[in-house]
């Protein structure tokens, strides 16, 4: 097999989550060629893979079919002669390209109304007992002859690599703020999902006051998109000492998001796709948990510390708390996330 296509998924956390898929192929077919189709928003992950060789940029939106562009891109597929592909959104429209381009092989698990789309699949695991997404979609290649043995004692924690543009970009601009970097904690607060996801702004605020209180010579950055710009802003308005807090939530793309995550001396996060990227980037990390489950999304490295208080109504996994008190982020204290960060040191 010498081309296979990946249809990448919509969130970043999926996309990182994928990598141990496409190391296994690159195993299995070590002269394939591996090209990803991707939204602009997960690509950086994408182009941070070693096994990928290029990343086909497509701005399909959620929720719209795009007709258009679809076939377009098709085209633009076919022309490739992929051998393969792997469908990882279970989607009706993200199985149209490949299915279009007539790309042989195509497979993905059972997803909406999607028979004949994918020619090879397989059935989503019972939503009660479900995998770590990384195991999730590791099990599409047993869908290919002669795999399964090899998948045996593969291990599924996702690995990065740091691109020499954006560790540049990021030393020029640590430069320009007068930050050293080896003397950087990241702070992610944000969380797409919804707040039931994300440590109240306030444990944030005194968590960043504590370390730089620790150590004067600190800087704290705070990454996210640009929707969770405010989230920054609170932290600075509620942190005494906010001149060594920079807010670059929005300010920063996702591949310098990526370096200066490498960079950091340990990254405090939400259930977030940051999180999985510090996780693939083997930095010591706290990973805070609320509503949802660490055994289904866990960071997959053995540098990361899950914090989870794991509470009778944990977890719900919705966006809003349904008992309206927050307690699964709210009882989880700076004091427990500060002293758990110094077992990292």
């Amino acid at each position: 097999m010498n081309r296979i296509l990946i249809i990448a998924p919509n969130w970043i956390g999926d996309a990182v989550m994928s990598q141990p898929l496409l190391a296994t192929l690159k195993t299995i077919y070590p002269h394939c060629q591996i090209d990803v189709l991707a939204s602009p928003w997960v690509a950086p992950i994408y182009r941070a893979c070693a096994e990928v060789n290029q990343v086909i940029e497509a701005k399909l939106e959620h929720k719209q079919l795009q007709w258009g562009l679809r076939k377009q891109l098709a085209k633009q597929v076919k022309e490739k002669q992929y051998a393969a592909c792997f469908v990882l959104p279970n989607s009706f429209k993200s199985a149209l390209i490949p299915w279009l381009a007539n790309i042989p092989f195509r497979i993905g698990y059972r997803g909406e109304m999607r028979f004949g789309l994918i020619n090879i699949a397989l059935d989503n695991p019972s939503k009660i007992n479900r995998p770590p997404m990384a195991h999730h979609y590791l099990a599409l290649s047993n869908a290919l002859e002669h795999v399964q043995e090899i998948n045996a004692g593969t291990p599924a924690n996702p690995k990065l690599n740091v691109s020499a543009a954006a560790k540049q970009s990021v030393d020029e601009k640590l430069q320009a703020a007068g930050i050293h970097q080896q003397s950087i904690y990241v702070l992610c607060p944000g969380a797409e999902y919804g707040a039931t996801k994300r440590w109240p702004t306030e444990h944030f605020a005194h968590l960043a006051q504590q370390l730089i209180s620790n150590e004067p010579d600190v800087h704290v950055i705070l990454l996210g998109s640009k929707g969770d710009h405010i989230l920054g802003e609170s932290i600075q308005a509620q942190a005494r000492k906010s001149t060594q807090i920079h807010n670059w939530c929005g300010n920063t793309s996702l591949d310098e998001a990526i370096a200066l995550i490498g960079m950091s001396k340990v990254l405090i996060s939400n259930d977030s796709g940051l999180m999985h990227i510090g996780a693939a980037l083997k930095v010591s990390q706290i990973a805070i948990f609320g509503s949802s489950d660490p055994h289904h999304t866990p960071p997959l490295s053995d540098k990361a510390k899950i914090i989870w208080l794991n509470l009778p109504c944990s977890p719900c996994h919705k966006r809003e708390c349904p008992l309206g008190h927050l307690k699964c982020l709210k009882d989880i204290l700076p004091e427990t996330v500060l002293s758990t960060i110094q077992t990292l040191l």
